[in-house]
């Protein structure tokens, strides 16, 4: 993370010195000149003294913030530089006059732009939740599960939380979707248990009449902080799956239940966290799947998408659709009709949405809660509605 934090520092510093020549142009108080450069100085010195000179906890909640404030600085300025670049082009070739005063309004008025979209996503965007709805078809649905409705919530990292009224608001629009099922899979926490604490009775109005069914992601498990000994951390997984029954939730650890209606049913599938690369791969699709009828149709809940290409696309049974989270969508991206990116597209293949192989459905959803970042910008939080029909 250190390598990528000073990358962007140096792309940054480039974009800082390069915009600070329309700043120039605009004005010649020394004031306005003092003021650009020492709020950018002190964001630079509270994220390299906070990446070398913190203890781990402590660095990540003040790192958070200051890359805010580093995205607020550096993005509109890097948005906003190639106008000066083509203007300095322009200029190489007829001597190289001074900069244009226009254009350098021009640049200010083209950063203005992500400046503002920016601004939003941190203050408003963590609660700006967006719901998506897909009906998917399967030929071998059971009759009494045509037109079944499934609800998804992923990552809600209850621990990054400070606006009761926001998170409100998310779980009243989760009721009103008024599906049949609510299906969360993983990360409910940053690190420990007691992040829910004030939140348990908030979650525990989430309705649903076929139930509320959950799974593992990999900050459930306090991997990513200190602890006194194996013992305490141990205690704090077993609190934590008491907190999934506090608030409603039929935890799957590696395991599977049916869903029945009408005398037919359909198969519910979860697993613990299991990702690529170095996250930690405690589910085992075989143990949770093992006696479970192939002529079944089957849901699993597997919170790292990363799983479906690497378990379960090929697994001899058929898994019709999986869910999962984890990605967050970068929580920074652009979503514009049909157009849809983010840098975290770079790490994971499957990122956000509907993906299909194989007659196999996979979805990712982008997250219920933040973290790291203290927003979302342009990749907003996910409530997703999952209607399934016979055909």
């Amino acid at each position: 993370m250190k390598k990528r934090v000073l990358y962007t520092i140096l792309l940054w510093l480039f974009a800082d010195v390069y915009f600070f020549t329309a700043v120039k142009t605009l004005t010649a108080n020394p004031i306005v000149h003092w003021a650009y450069w020492l709020a950018d100085t002190l964001i630079l010195v509270g994220v390299v003294f906070t990446i070398f000179g913190r203890k781990r906890g402590e660095a990540h909640r003040a790192l958070s913030w200051l890359m805010s404030l580093l995205l607020l600085s550096a993005v509109p300025k890097l948005i906003g530089a190639p106008v000066l670049i083509i203007e300095d082009i322009v200029r190489l070739f007829r001597g190289f006059p001074p900069r244009s005063m226009w254009v350098s309004e021009l640049a200010l008025a083209v950063a203005a732009v992500p400046f503002l979209a920016l601004l939003f996503g941190l203050t408003k965007g963590r609660h700006h939740y967006t719901i998506h709805k897909e009906t998917l078809y399967f030929p071998d649905l059971p009759a009494a599960f045509d037109g079944f409705t499934l609800t998804q919530l992923s990552d809600i990292h209850a621990g990054s939380f400070t606006d009761a009224k926001g998170v409100n608001k998310g779980i009243d629009l989760v009721n009103a979707q008024q599906s049949d099922v609510i299906l969360f899979t993983g990360d409910l926490v940053n690190n420990k248990a007691t992040e829910m604490d004030p939140w348990i009775s908030t979650f525990a109005r989430l309705q649903a009449p076929y139930g509320k069914y959950s799974v593992l992601g990999n900050h459930d498990y306090g991997d990513y902080t200190h602890w006194d000994s194996e013992e305490v951390k141990a205690a704090n997984l077993d609190d934590l799956k008491g907190v999934h029954k506090k608030i409603g939730f039929r935890l799957l650890l590696d395991e599977a239940v049916k869903i029945e209606k009408d005398g037919q049913s359909i198969t519910l599938i979860g697993v613990e966290n299991w990702g690529k690369g170095g996250f930690h791969k405690y589910g085992d699709l075989d143990k949770a799947i093992l006696e479970i009828d192939d002529s079944q149709v089957k849901i699993l809940l597997s919170h790292d998408p990363s799983h479906w290409e690497a378990k379960t696309l090929n697994h001899l049974k058929h898994i019709h659709l999986t869910l999962a989270g984890h990605t967050h969508g970068a929580q920074f991206g652009i979503e514009l009709f049909n157009f849809k990116w983010s840098p975290i597209k770079y790490v994971y293949k499957q990122w956000a949405g509907l993906y299909k192989l194989k007659d196999r459905y996979l979805y990712v959803n982008r997250g219920f809660g933040f973290l790291g970042l203290k927003g979302r910008i342009g990749i907003w939080p996910e409530i997703t509605v999952i209607t399934l029909k016979k055909g």
